[in-house]
C-alpha cells in the first residue's frame, strides 16, 4: 500500500518544476519519500495539497542537449527544461544504475548545486528505487539529475594535502566562518575561495585510513546532526544541510561503483563544511539534555509542522539514532524541529 502511495505522489507532482521564485526549491518529492517512509503515507496526499501553492509547472526545454554536448550548459539554470527533456531519453534508454554511474562523477564536482538539494533530491529517488524499480520512481530519479545538472555549482577546491586524519566532530569544531554572513548561500559559498583555512579544511577528509567509506560518511552525517543542536539555532533551516547532503550522498553509494566511493566521501564532506562554514555561528549554544520522545513522535511532530525541512532532518536523525541509539539525539531533534518550523 506505502509504496503504491509514494509513486502516486510521485505522479501527482512529476510535472511541476524543480524550483519556485526562481530560486527556491521543490521540496515535495523527497519530503512525501520520507514521510512514506516512517510509516506516514496515508498523511502523503493531504500534505501535497497543503504545499501546492508552492509548486509551479516543468520549465519547458529551449534547445535539445546533445548527449555528447553536456558540459556547455552545466550550470545553466536558464536550460532547466532542456536538462529535463534530456534526462527522460537516457532513462529511457538505459537502465537507472547505468545512468547513474554515468553521471554522478559528472555531477558530483559541482554537490552545491541548489543550496545542495540536488544532490539530497537524488538520494531520496535512489532510496526509493533500491526499495523497487517503478516508472515514477526512474522518473523521479531523472528530475533530480536533471536539477543538479542544471543548479551545478562548485566550491571552492580543496588543498592538496596531505593532512591529518581526525573524527568528524573536530573536522567540523574545525571548519572557518565565513565573514560575511548578511547574504543569501550563493553569496557566502563565493567567500570561501578567500579564506585562508579553507583549502586545509576542505581536504581533511574525516575518519581514519583503515575506516571504510561508508563507515566514514555516517560519521560525517552524525557529526552534523549533533552540531545541530548545539549551532543550528543560527540558520534552523539552512544547517539542516550540512546534514541531509551526505546522508544522501551515503544513501547512493549502494547504487554506485564502489570505485566512485571514496571521491563521493571527499564531496559529501565539502558539502557539509562548506554549509556549516556559510551559515555556522561565532557560539554554540548549549541545551539542558532531556528526555527526548521517539523516532515516531518526532516525526509526527515534524509532518504537523508541515514544514519540509523539519520532514528531511528527522528522517536524516532517524539513521543516525538507528546507528548509535543514544535518547539525546532524539532530543536534538525534537528542540531542531521546533527551531525549523519557528525560522
Amino acid at each position: 500500500m506505502l509504496n503504491s502511495v509514494l509513486d502516486e505522489a510521485y505522479e501527482r507532482v512529476r510535472h511541476t518544476g524543480p524550483e519556485r521564485d526562481g530560486w527556491l526549491s521543490n521540496h515535495a518529492p523527497m519530503a512525501v519519500e520520507a514521510l512514506v517512509r516512517h510509516g506516514h503515507g496515508r498523511a502523503v496526499h493531504r500534505w501535497i495539497e497543503g504545499y501546492a501553492d508552492r509548486l509551479e509547472e516543468r520549465p519547458r526545454g529551449i534547445r535539445r542537449i546533445a548527449a555528447d554536448e553536456w558540459r556547455d550548459p552545466l550550470g545553466d539554470p536558464v536550460r532547466t527544461g532542456d536538462w529535463l527533456d534530456l534526462f527522460d531519453r537516457e532513462l529511457a534508454g538505459d537502465p537507472w544504475r547505468d545512468v547513474l554511474a554515468r553521471w554522478w562523477p559528472r555531477l558530483l564536482p559541482g554537490i552545491a548545486a541548489g543550496a545542495t538539494h540536488g544532490v539530497i533530491r537524488v538520494g531520496h529517488a535512489v532510496r526509493a528505487l533500491l526499495d523497487g524499480e517503478t516508472g515514477p520512481r526512474v522518473a523521479e530519479l531523472g528530475q533530480g539529475l536533471a536539477y543538479w545538472a542544471a543548479r551545478w555549482q562548485p566550491l571552492a577546491p580543496p588543498g592538496a594535502g596531505p593532512y591529518p586524519a581526525t573524527d568528524a566532530r573536530s573536522a567540523l569544531d574545525a571548519v572557518p566562518r565565513v565573514p560575511d554572513q548578511r547574504f543569501g548561500i550563493r553569496s557566502r559559498l563565493a567567500q570561501l575561495a578567500d579564506v585562508a583555512r579553507w583549502p586545509a579544511v576542505a581536504a581533511a577528509v574525516p575518519g581514519g585510513a583503515g575506516d571504510d567509506v561508508p563507515t566514514r560518511l555516517a560519521a560525517v552525517v552524525d557529526a552534523a546532526v549533533v552540531r545541530h543542536g548545539t549551532h543550528g539555532h543560527a540558520s534552523p533551516v539552512m544547517l539542516v544541510h550540512a546534514a541531509t547532503a551526505p546522508n544522501a550522498v551515503l544513501r547512493t553509494l549502494p547504487a554506485l561503483p564502489p570505485t566512485l566511493w571514496m571521491p563521493s566521501l571527499a564531496a559529501a564532506w565539502a558539502a557539509t563544511a562548506a554549509v556549516t562554514a556559510a551559515y555556522a555561528p561565532a557560539a554554540a549554544r548549549v541545551a539542558r539534555p532531556a528526555a527526548g520522545p521517539t523516532v515516531d513522535e518526532v516525526m509526527a511532530r515534524a509532518l504537523d509542522t508541515g514544514d519540509a525541512h523539519a520532514i528531511k532532518f528527522t528522517d536524516t536523525v532517524s539513521d543516525t539514532y538507528a546507528r548509535g541509539g543514544d535518547p539525546a539525539l532524539l532530543a536534538v531533534a525534537a528542540r531542531s524541529v521546533e527551531q525549523i518550523a519557528a525560522d
